[in-house]
């Protein structure tokens, strides 16, 4: 009975070693599979195909549930602030908050989660059952690269479409923010931008579309990762899509910090 706790006391240092390990393995394979992209990153590897392809599939189909979730977010907002807002009488402060909010933090987070939710996963899935049923290794037999055919048009695809999903999303929610803040707090729609445009300064703007294209690297790398390195038939890819999905959202959570630190 005595070498129970002792034994037990060992164990903790080993699992936390444990996981250390499997996270640098990711992050080792993450980068890995980055570089591979950078060296294939030229106009005659590019399948303009596949590449156009992929933006329709994963950016103008994602269009609807972004705008109706920004929608509603942006009015969430504004309702969450309005008793404080008629508190302290601060009405004209709406729209720059409710604008500044959006533009910088809420707008790129929340549309990369939904992105990384809806694209990662269905990504991870694709190239996971390619794996399992043998499909990417019949590329390569037919001298096929399968970095350049399949993950390079992808990877592409979603950090473009990410950054330009963000702008709309962005634009939807703030549009949300103004018509919610109108109905409840009777805030002109002309006094809301004013206010918005008023204290707003370019690079609120950058600061967006930078942590947009950072989540777009982060899902679309963690997605072709997973996918790439499934094993185990059907249930492997579940599996996959189950820790892509997860290691996704907290890499865009930690590239958020990283961001908002680096950036202001």
């Amino acid at each position: 009975m005595s070498t129970a706790p002792a034994r037990a006391l060992v164990a903790i240092p080993a699992k936390i070693g444990a996981l250390f390990l499997a996270v640098a393995k990711q992050a080792g394979g993450l980068g890995i599979l980055a570089a591979q992209i950078l060296r294939r990153l030229t106009p005659s590897q590019i399948d303009r195909h596949e590449l156009f392809r992929n933006l329709n599939r994963m950016g103008v189909r994602s269009v609807p549930i972004i705008c109706a979730t920004a929608a509603f977010t942006g009015g969430i907002m504004v309702i969450q602030a309005a008793p404080f807002v008629e508190q302290v009488q601060a009405t004209s402060f709406v729209g720059w908050a409710a604008t500044f909010t959006t533009i910088r933090e809420l707008g790129p987070l929340l549309i990369g989660l939904i992105f990384n939710g809806r694209v990662g996963a269905n990504n991870t899935a694709e190239l996971g059952t390619m794996k399992v049923t043998d499909q990417i290794d019949a590329l390569r037999a037919l001298a096929i690269d399968p970095i350049a055919y399949l993950v390079v048009p992808r990877c592409l695809a979603m950090v473009s479409m990410m950054v330009l999903l963000c702008i709309i999303g962005d634009a939807v929610a703030i549009g949300g923010a103004m018509l919610t803040a109108d109905a409840l707090l009777g805030v002109d729609p002309h006094l809301f931008w004013a206010s918005a445009l008023e204290r707003l300064e370019p690079w609120d703007f950058w600061v967006g579309l930078i942590k947009s294209g950072l989540f777009g690297v982060m899902i679309a790398l963690t997605s072709c990762h997973y996918g790439l390195a499934t094993s185990g038939g059907a249930p492997g890819v579940g599996r996959a899509v189950n820790a892509s999905v997860v290691a996704a959202a907290a890499g865009i959570f930690i590239m958020d910090y990283l961001s908002t630190f680096v950036l202001g």
